[in-house]
């Protein structure tokens, strides 16, 4: 079965409302099964809406609409829709008498054009709405299925788990179950050229990748019976492209390199300490943002004078003045400073060039350097990166949580 979303309203395409339902209904169709090709934004303009309809009947065998149910006259999804199938509108008593009582228990007085809301096309499925005023309904007509749902999410999305999801269960034997890898310190370009024969030989389960700031996430898609099945599908397919990415493969899912590298520090019982320049305190700020580690994170300083790296840190003068604060010889000197400073197992320095201005042309704006420095050594890695202030920023506190991860994971 395919397809298609269809989000009535205006205030979509005027940005003024994020279309959270498309996202919701994708989710829960891809876990019956449901292929949805399709997503579809429109206003609420009767012509507009039906043009729209009338593509969607065309590629699509299952269309479901959210919004525009409402009591005003720019309500018209459901309109439009009894329009196109050529379906009567009729009252229907319950809706009404639900609508009714919801204005009671509210202590507000129900407005006549209401009563709009309890109209709905001769012969569907009426869905009630146990959070609003709107009823949803089903339509089959013609080997095709219209489904209409309340805009507002508090009241489509217990509508859909309870009496959608249900009807269309019976309608599917399938499951359509993803995994996702998330992969750091390889290009998209580069990781494609990895697994390519991968990708050309893919059936069942499908790759595809996605590149996103500072990291590129993998997709792993599998159809089968039920979830199980589809989990066992995608393992061969995942343990693959585990064994060519090696470490670069971060997590799972919704995993974020903060969360993987801080669970580690948590796991192996290790403190860590943050010196920042050019961040300002990013790097401290996404540890922070993890429950729990308090028990591994001693401190974070912003040194971004040279005055507070030397007395702070204890980076040397001689140092500064001959290479200067953005160098590799600074940010190990600022590492193994805030390692030693807090008593630490792990310092991690940033000392770089954010822009717009400040750059040269020996120490360009995007030249970053992050040093780490444990009881036992020290390391740095040079970056050159490109972007904005924050962008330059952001990926500089990725590469810095990056190189813990790879440390740590190497840790007996």
């Amino acid at each position: 079965m395919n397809a298609e979303i269809i989000a009535v309203g205006t205030e979509l395409l005027l940005g003024q409302i994020l279309n959270t339902n498309a996202k919701f209904l994708s989710v829960e169709l891809s876990k019956l099964g449901i292929n949805v090709y399709y997503q579809t934004v429109v206003g609420d303009n009767g012509q507009r809406l039906k043009d729209a309809l009338s593509l969607a009947l065309k590629r699509a065998d299952l269309l479901i609409l959210t919004g525009g149910l409402g009591p005003t006259t720019d309500d018209l999804t459901k309109e439009t829709v009894a329009k196109l199938l050529d379906l009567p509108l009729e009252l229907h008593q319950e809706s009404l008498t639900r609508i009714q009582e919801y204005f009671l228990r509210m202590h507000r007085e129900m407005a006549p054009n209401n009563e709009k809301q309890a109209y709905v096309p001769k012969g569907c499925r009426v869905l009630p709405n146990e959070y609003g005023t709107a009823p949803g309904c089903i339509i089959e007509k013609e080997n095709k299925v219209v489904i209409m749902l309340p805009g507002p999410p508090k009241e489509m999305e217990p509508m859909f788990k309870n009496y959608v999801y249900p009807y269309l269960r019976n309608k599917t034997n399938d499951v359509i179950y993803s995994k996702v890898l998330r992969v750091f310190g390889i290009g998209e370009s580069a990781l494609e050229q990895k697994i390519m024969d991968l990708i050309d030989s893919q059936t069942n389960p499908t790759v595809a990748l996605y590149a996103k700031q500072g990291e590129v996430t993998i997709r792993i898609t599998a159809k089968e019976k039920d979830e199980t099945g589809a989990m066992k599908l995608i393992e061969p397919m995942e343990n693959e492209i585990r064994r060519r990415l090696g470490t670069a493969v971060y997590g799972i899912d919704e995993e974020s390199l903060e969360e993987v590298t801080c669970r580690l520090l948590m796991e192996k019982k290790l403190t860590i300490a943050t010196a920042e320049s050019c961040t300002g305190g990013l790097l401290a700020e996404k540890i922070t943002r993890i429950p729990g580690i308090s028990q591994c994170f001693n401190m974070g300083v912003i040194t971004y004078s040279n005055e507070a790296k030397q007395k702070i840190l204890g980076v040397s003068g001689e140092t500064l003045n001959k290479y200067g604060a953005v160098s590799s010889q600074t940010v190990i000197e600022m590492a193994r400073g805030i390692q030693k400073y807090s008593n630490a197992d792990i310092g991690v320095a940033i000392t770089g060039i954010a822009g717009p201005g400040g750059g040269t042309a020996t120490k360009p704006v995007g030249l970053v350097y992050v040093g780490i420095s444990t009881r036992k050594e020290c390391w740095y890695n040079e970056l050159h990166l490109s972007g904005n202030r924050e962008r330059i920023r952001e990926l500089t506190t990725m590469n810095a949580l990056d190189m813990v991860r790879r440390y740590l994971q190497k840790l007996a």
